[in-house]
């Protein structure tokens, strides 16, 4: 009886582990995207300018991103489970502070906060799991743990849609509570601690000028186009950290032997290649999601909750494609279906090109669909070209630069393409009503005046989003030559 009893017991500690651990990656990829349909909610309800949107976004991007190489001399140091719950109740308590924020300063500390302590949630998550399961099982929980992360970036948006059309923009972030709630009680109860006997030594310096130079090129990025660029201090201040992270960052890396990102990853061509490639493929990834629904929303007049279902498709087809090139046979060159994925994301791009305010749902929803399908050909085929030639030894570091390329290039992407809209806006604007004529229209009136502003304005905001994804098919088409670059995998990689 007892050893049925521990047996029983054990399989439900087991299992209770099994979905924490894929619950809490569901739980900090959907919080990346679930204000996008939100957004217009979250904005009038703080008073956020235009500029500032994309802080909702980036700000929980980068601060992940800076965390996110820590994680293992954390865990190291303190003991992942301690470390595990420490994250999970500062990602809970800016879960709170995102909801009591009242000005725009106070919702974006939160959601750096909030990011940050997500930065070691998804790796620990996937440290848990390897751990839980036999070898044999590691590639498919692999497999299911980035189709998990997927799905949290690419089902927020519908979530997020409906809880602030219909119950009020908070929602979006209580929705997350109650699986907190659960990650919690499960790790607690069922998770050992588990310390390194011997602690690695970690690159510090090189993890602090690293991250100066990409939050310091981020905040100028951010912040260039509301201080008028270089006639600010602060903007000036922002370009010259950056310069300064990156330039120590580089001198360290030639003249010290050991560094957080070890130089055996910048000699290997295909992980280099595929790096760059995968950065092209954030820059698509989340700057697109960032563009639709506000587009939806504010210039097509769709509500919340029709602006987030929209983005369905597109995961669907993601998460399909990513599923059926996981599983293409071993004999097939990789190449092709990286070619293959980065043609039908700039097909899904140049589609994008045709929207108008006249359309209805039907182009938003298939071009979303095809560009899905090639991010999810990309995904495991780029992965798969990175990792194939790549020394075994270095794959843990590899890894961990692969996905902050990813995550360095959805929070870059989404500051460029939020630059080029507002420059573009306003020389459409400019342009568009410098060729209104008052012609047999007589006296215009102040409301007639400002009717037609809003007309112009509206219109130059259209071209202007257009004018983004078009951006993000020419960033594509850059990048893809460098497929020819790669070599052919070894089979079984």
């Amino acid at each position: 009886m007892n050893t049925a009893h521990d047996h029983n017991s054990e399989v439900r500690a087991h299992g209770s582990l099994v979905a924490a651990a894929l619950l809490a990656t569901y739980m900090q990829a959907v919080n990346i995207s679930i204000p996008n349909a939100a957004v217009l909610h979250v904005q009038g309800g703080l008073s956020m300018t235009d500029d500032e949107i994309g802080w909702v976004f980036s700000s929980y991007i980068a601060a992940s991103a800076i965390v996110m190489p820590l994680t293992h001399w954390l865990a190291g140091r303190f003991g992942r489970k301690r470390v595990f719950l420490v994250s999970l109740a500062l990602f809970s308590l800016a879960l709170v502070l995102d909801t009591l924020a009242t000005t725009p300063l106070q919702f974006v500390s939160a959601r750096i906060l909030q990011g940050a302590a997500s930065g070691t949630l998804a790796p620990l998550s996937m440290a848990i799991l390897l751990h839980e399961l036999p070898p044999l099982r590691h590639g498919r929980i692999g497999m299911a743990w980035s189709v998990i992360a997927l799905l949290g970036i690419l089902s927020g948006p519908a979530i997020g849609g409906w809880l602030g059309e219909y119950v009020g923009w908070h929602a979006i972030f209580y929705f997350s509570l109650p699986m907190a709630a659960f990650i919690a009680v499960a790790m607690s109860v069922y998770l050992k601690e588990k310390k390194l006997h011997k602690l690695e030594h970690f690159d510090f310096f090189g993890l602090v000028t690293f991250s100066m130079g990409i939050a310091g090129l981020q905040m100028m990025l951010d912040r260039g186009e509301r201080l008028e660029w270089f006639a600010s201090p602060e903007i000036w201040a922002e370009a010259i950290a950056s310069a300064l992270g990156f330039y120590l960052y580089i001198a360290h890396v030639l003249t010290k032997d050991h560094h957080f990102l070890h130089k055996a990853l910048f000699k290997d061509r295909n992980f280099r290649v595929a790096t760059v490639m995968f950065f092209a493929f954030g820059f698509v990834l989340l700057p697109t999601l960032a563009l639709t629904s506000p587009m939806l929303e504010e210039l097509l007049g769709y509500p919340a909750d029709t602006a987030g279902y929209l983005s369905i498709p597109r995961g669907v087809a993601l998460v399909a494609a990513l599923l059926l090139t996981w599983r293409a046979p071993s004999r097939l060159d990789n190449r092709w279906l990286i070619l293959g994925g980065l043609a039908l994301v700039v097909y899904g791009n140049w589609r994008m090109l045709g929207y108008s305010p006249l359309m209805d749902w039907w182009p938003v929803a298939a071009a979303g669909a095809i560009q899905g399908a090639g991010l999810g050909m990309l995904m495991p085929a780029l992965t798969r070209a990175a990792f194939s030639t790549l020394d075994p030894q270095f794959r843990a570091e590899g890894t961990v630069l692969f996905n902050l390329s990813r995550l360095y290039g959805s929070t870059i992407g989404i500051a460029i393409v939020q630059i080029y809209f507002y420059c573009n806006t306003q020389s459409m604007h400019l342009a568009l009503a410098s060729n209104l004529r008052p012609y047999r229209t007589g006296p215009l009136t102040g409301q007639a005046l400002a009717m037609m502003n809003e007309l112009v304005t509206g219109q130059a905001a259209l071209v202007a989003v257009i004018g983004q994804f078009k951006l993000l098919m020419i960033a594509m088409l850059i990048v893809s030559p460098l497929a020819l670059f790669l070599r052919k995998p070894r089979t079984g990689i």
